[in-house]
């Protein structure tokens, strides 16, 4: 029998209605959400790389705030995303990958 991972996440972890208690404990700092959001759950869709890039030293933070076992899933470019010929994404596609995502690492 082979046994599979269902991974429950959440699409970005800056969202204002989640303050306050309704997600996040009430006085979390706004810095601390990240950490907060990667210990409830197992996953989490960066959206920030559809609009725009990180520095790699972002990636590298993240990483290490999220534990093990943690995975970070990251929105493509939307100019890699929302052309009308894809096959001519080629060049978008080689900046998003190499703006540093690799930092996330086997968190990736």
């Amino acid at each position: 029998m082979t046994h599979s991972l269902i991974r429950i996440g959440i699409g970005g972890w800056t969202f204002e209605p989640w303050r306050g208690g309704a997600f996040y404990p009430e006085g979390l700092s706004q810095k601390k959400e990240l950490e907060y959001a990667s210990r409830a759950l197992s996953a989490i869709e960066v959206n920030g790389t559809y609009y725009s890039s990180f520095k790699p030293q972002t990636f590298e933070n993240w990483a290490a705030t999220a534990p093990e076992g943690f995975v970070f899933t990251v929105k493509g470019s939307r100019f890699c995303t929302n052309r009308k010929v894809l096959a001519e994404a080629g060049e978008s596609v080689q900046r998003f990958v190499g703006q540093g995502i690799v930092e996330l690492g086997d968190k990736l």
